[in-house]
């Protein structure tokens, strides 16, 4: 199951009103709510679609918005920790 999670890579990136979609190259779809990441809900739908996978896909970067976002991190379900490590 871990290698599963730590194998994960993003393949196309998308937003609703709501939440996060992410397709994986394996075939999986991955809904997370935008409250998980408070930068990327103040986000308009023009910066939110300022992204770029990282690594071939194992995360998603927002330099505008000065947020990353690890594939694996979610699938774990590990929200936004920037307000845990002040």
């Amino acid at each position: 199951m871990t290698s599963l999670i730590s194998e994960a890579k993003a393949q196309k990136v998308w937003f609703d009103e709501d939440n996060l979609w992410i397709s994986l190259y394996d075939g999986r779809s991955l809904s997370v709510p935008l409250a998980y990441f408070p930068r990327l809900r103040k986000a308009n739908k023009e910066q939110l679609n300022r992204y770029e996978l990282s690594g071939g896909g194992i995360g998603i970067h927002w330099e505008e918005l000065d947020e990353d976002i690890s594939v694996a991190g979610l699938l774990f379900g590990t929200g936004d920790l920037s307000s845990s490590q002040k």
